[in-house]
């Protein structure tokens, strides 16, 4: 009988999960549209631009965002249904505890969570990509570069660059200083007009060069007309953007942060923050399917606005602790990995207490 009932479950988990999101994916393109039709239109997107490219590319990211909320639903939906009609109570008088009624659950949670991890980590960045740019050119009248004039970086440990102003749409630098260090000395110093990245070779060409060389009664001074070199500084280090993480895949990611961190870019732990984040998301299936059986297993009154009312105060309240939790590791405050996972960790505490309070 048992497992007559975890297919049960499974599969009235799955049909609800799905048409909530298919709900929730259309009342949110609805929404947007109507919302930002006229910016569209204004700028020259045509009705199969609009719906090709920029729906059809948020749609994973939709998904991804909203499987948590509609696995919720279909949790609190499925299991105050069983409650209502007295089904658990039956089901517990034949010897089945709610721990073991549990099961179904976490299977499909965790089911559920691999293919969202998946989606995010391999799927979902390059919708992203083709999203975001379509935003920047139709739709997005800010610029949410991390990065715009006088950035610093650090080719080496001996050398470190000044780039005065780096246009991303071209990958050009201009008005670049360069300053190598010879111990606690300054052994030569650069001034480049134009630093151009060369997608074929995967180097820079630097034009109209000006080289000091120290020496102990002096420098020397020499003219370069251009030459190219690789550099330890990549297009990507010098035009970072609030969104690049959510664009790569989760090796992309990690390459990506490692590379700020070796050129000695700050800000550091804002792209840290957002990809511990896409790692911890989809665990939050699991998290919110713990509570919203917890609380729907037993009987309570008020039926069905309880439940409701409970859905909703939980899904608010997640969500606020993980946007007030973020900005604290987004600056360094609090660690990133734990502000990532913090919330997570609480609702999983308060899940598991709630279960262990229940009538079994």
């Amino acid at each position: 009988m048992a497992k007559k009932i975890d297919k049960y479950i499974f599969s009235r988990l799955l049909v609800i999960t799905l048409f909530v999101i298919v709900a929730l994916v259309i009342i949110f393109i609805v929404i947007d549209f109507s919302e930002n039709s006229e910016d569209f239109t204004d700028k020259g997107a045509t009705f199969a631009q609009i719906f090709g490219v920029y729906y059809l590319n948020y749609i994973p990211e939709m998904v991804r965002l909203i499987t948590p909320v509609a696995a919720f639903i279909a949790c609190l939906y499925l299991t105050g249904q069983m409650t209502e009609r007295l089904e658990i109570i039956a089901l517990k008088a034949a010897g089945i505890s709610l721990y073991r009624l549990l099961i179904p659950y976490l299977i499909f949670a965790s089911i559920a969570a691999i293919s969202i991890s998946y989606l995010d980590g391999f799927v979902i960045p390059d919708a992203n990509e083709n999203r975001i740019t379509f935003e920047s050119k139709y739709l997005r009248g800010n610029d949410d570069r991390v990065d715009r004039n006088q950035i610093f970086r650090q080719e080496s440990e001996q050398s470190i660059f000044k780039i005065n102003y780096f246009n991303p749409d071209d990958s050009i630098g201009h008005r670049v200083e360069v300053t190598n260090f010879k111990g606690d000395s300054i052994s030569k110093t650069l001034y480049i007009q134009k630093i151009i990245w060369q997608h074929k070779s995967k180097s820079w060409k630097l034009e109209n060069i000006e080289e000091k060389q120290f020496t102990r009664t002096g420098y020397k001074t020499t003219h370069i007309d251009s030459v190219d070199t690789t550099l330890n500084i990549l297009p990507r280090d010098l035009a970072r953007k609030t969104s690049d993480v959510y664009q790569l895949t989760y090796p992309e990611a990690e390459s990506y942060i490692a590379s700020i961190e070796r050129s000695g870019a700050g800000n550091v732990d804002l792209p840290k923050i957002q990809l511990y984040g896409r790692y911890a998301y989809p665990f939050s299936i699991i998290v919110v399917m713990i509570v919203g059986f917890a609380l729907a297993s037993v009987k309570r009154s008020g039926g069905k606005g309880f439940y409701i009312a409970a859905g909703l105060a939980v899904s608010f309240l997640y969500l606020v602790m993980m946007k007030v939790i973020e900005p604290f590791g987004g600056k360094g405050e609090i660690d990133p990995l734990l502000a990532a996972a913090l919330p997570h960790l609480i609702f999983l505490v308060l899940g598991v207490g709630i279960l262990l309070n229940s009538r079994k």
